[in-house]
C-alpha cells in the first residue's frame, strides 16, 4: 500500500492494489525475461488513477451515481425546483466529468503502452518478423504511410496467391 498519502493510500488499499509496478532492467538494449523484474513503487497518481478507474467501472459506482440522481430528483419538490437545486446536479456532474476525463486518458495511455510493448515483444520474438516495426509509434506520418502501402501490397500478393490456388481446384480436379 502507498505509504502516507491519506485518502489515496486508503483508496488504493481498498481497491486491493499493492501499488507496486515492475521495472525491467534493460542491459545493452536487450529486453530481459519477466522473472528478472524487480518490484518498484508506483507513483501516487498511478495508484490513485488505477484504483479510481477500477472502482468507477464497478457496479457499486453505478448504483451510487444512480442513487444520487434519484435523491436529487426526489428533493426537487422540496426545494421547489429552484436554481440552486439545479446547480447542485450541474456542478456535481461537471466536476466529476472533468476529473474522470484525466483518469480515463491516463488509463488509455497506460493500456496503449502495455499493448504496444506486448506487440513489440511478439515482433521481436517471432523469427522472420520485420523488426523495423517494433518502434512504429515513433515513425513520422510519411514513414507510416509508406509502411502501410508496403503491407497493402503484401496483402494483395497474398490474396492473388490464394486466388490462384483456388482457381486450380476445379470441381473436376477434386473428384
Amino acid at each position: 500500500m502507498v505509504q502516507g498519502g491519506g485518502a489515496i493510500g486508503f483508496l488504493c488499499g481498498q481497491a486491493g492494489l499493492a501499488c507496486l509496478s515492475y521495472r525491467a532492467d534493460v542491459k545493452s538494449a536487450v529486453m530481459t525475461h519477466a522473472t528478472e523484474q524487480t518490484p518498484r513503487k508506483k507513483s501516487w497518481f498511478t495508484c490513485f488513477a488505477q484504483a479510481t478507474s477500477n472502482w468507477a467501472g464497478s457496479q457499486s459506482a453505478f448504483v451510487l451515481a444512480f442513487g444520487s440522481i434519484v435523491v436529487w430528483a426526489v428533493t426537487g419538490p422540496i426545494f421547489k425546483y429552484s436554481d440552486t437545486w439545479q446547480m447542485v446536479i450541474n456542478t456535481g456532474t461537471t466536476i466529476v466529468t472533468f476529473l474522470m476525463v484525466f483518469l480515463i486518458q491516463n488509463s488509455q495511455n497506460r493500456d496503449g503502452k502495455v499493448i504496444q510493448l506486448k506487440l513489440d515483444e511478439l515482433i521481436r520474438a517471432v523469427e522472420g518478423a520485420e523488426n523495423a516495426l517494433i518502434n512504429m509509434e515513433e515513425m513520422t506520418e510519411d514513414e507510416l504511410e509508406a509502411t502501410h502501402a508496403k503491407f497493402i501490397k503484401l496483402a494483395e500478393q497474398a490474396a492473388s496467391v490464394r486466388g490462384a490456388r483456388g482457381r486450380d481446384r476445379t470441381p473436376a480436379a477434386a473428384e
